[in-house]
């Protein structure tokens, strides 16, 4: 017995010592990127051999990172681009997972196969359709060129229509029973049971708009229309970033707080509602 409990602590010691090991490794870019903001111009470039902390922070890092370059505008973009796409998709998922999950219609189990088999395509095949059907539309360097493309997610769908399935039949058929419609039964009913998959959706969307890069760099080259990725590209490449790496910092821990403090917030959540989303029965 005592052999026994000896070997459990010291498994328990070794696993602690791991975690806590991996957990240094993970959030010192994080650290790496407050102490830099918080390090004066002059300080940080007389430092020949970095150093890990700081005797007098300031913030006048991110006082430039706002005043030079429009960072507040990037953010009201972001924010604009974050919320209608969101909400948007939300409604298309919905309705789409309703569909395949409740409703029997010829040929649902192929299309949705066919909806599947689109995970397989490399997203670099769908980024230059998305840019040759925006650009012939003339939609560039407007925030309805930003949004289209990112309205509808064949991972989301599948992941509601399996939460949908997983509400049992009787419930749907007795509703039908009461003469309820599926629009009613789908807001009254099965919106209510999946809130915390539909949660978990829109956190997940969130965040993929707040990081999206790629696409929108694609489709805007007037600074109006930058989000704060590409703010930042924008800010390494034509501002200050390449010559006063403190501001460029403090431009970056601002953009990524917001996202810090909403994972954080909702992490329960996010777990749940995936975790709920891949069970049956």
């Amino acid at each position: 017995m005592k052999q026994s409990k000896v070997g459990n602590i010291c498994k328990n010691i070794g696993l602690y010592a791991g975690l806590t090991l991996w957990a240094l490794m993970v959030l010192f870019p994080f650290y790496w990127m407050i102490l830099t903001s918080l390090k004066g111009y002059s300080t940080y470039n007389s430092e020949y051999i970095p150093k890990f902390y700081t005797l007098n922070p300031t913030f006048e890092n991110y006082v430039t990172a706002f005043t030079t370059v429009p960072l507040g505008k990037y953010f009201l973009n972001t924010f604009i681009f974050t919320i209608i796409t969101t909400v948007l998709m939300m409604v298309v998922v919905i309705l789409a997972a309703f569909a395949f999950a409740r409703l029997d219609f010829k040929g649902k189990n192929l299309v949705f196969a066919i909806f599947l088999s689109l995970m397989m395509i490399p997203n670099e095949l769908v980024i230059i359709t998305n840019f040759v059907t925006i650009t012939n539309l003339d939609l560039r360097n407007t925030f309805t060129g930003l949004i289209l493309p990112s309205v509808t997610s064949v991972f989301y769908i599948y992941l509601l229509k399996e939460n949908f399935e997983q509400i049992p039949d009787e419930l749907y058929k007795a509703a039908k029973v009461d003469g309820t419609s599926d629009l009613k039964y789908l807001i009254k009913v099965m919106i209510p049971i999946a809130k915390p998959t539909l949660i978990t959706i829109a956190i997940l969307k969130v965040i993929e708009c707040w990081n999206s890069y790629v696409w929108p760099r694609l489709i805007t080259d007037d600074a109006n229309y930058f989000v704060v990725s590409n703010g930042i590209q924008e800010i390494r490449e034509n501002g200050f970033g390449r010559e006063n790496v403190p501001a460029m910092m403090a431009a970056v821990v601002v953009i990524s707080v917001p996202l810090i403090v909403l994972f954080l917030i909702f992490r329960n959540k996010i777990m749940s509602g995936v975790s709920r989303g891949g069970l049956k029965g």
